[in-house]
């Protein structure tokens, strides 16, 4: 038997891995972008929970670094 994976294509290419990255990014920076917002006293309501950055912006972050991510998966180069 012969091994065939020496001359198999790699799945993704570097522009493939560098879209990953940036979507990984895009992610944490939305999960930093959701902390805080608590009160030190449990028995105090803090409104700082509902403010636009960790309602609105924070999650259309993480939203468009998963779809990055998705794009970067199904990503295929044109053959030259």
């Amino acid at each position: 038997m012969s091994n065939n994976s020496e001359n198999l294509p790699f799945a993704f290419t570097k522009f493939n891995y560098l879209l990953m990255g940036s979507g990984l990014v895009l992610i944490l920076l939305g999960l930093i972008l959701l902390s805080g917002g608590g009160s030190t006293d449990p028995n105090v309501f803090s409104e700082a929970i509902f403010d636009s950055r960790r309602m609105t912006v924070a999650p259309l972050i993480m939203l468009a670094g998963f779809v990055l991510e998705v794009y970067a998966i199904m990503y295929k180069p044109k053959k030259q």
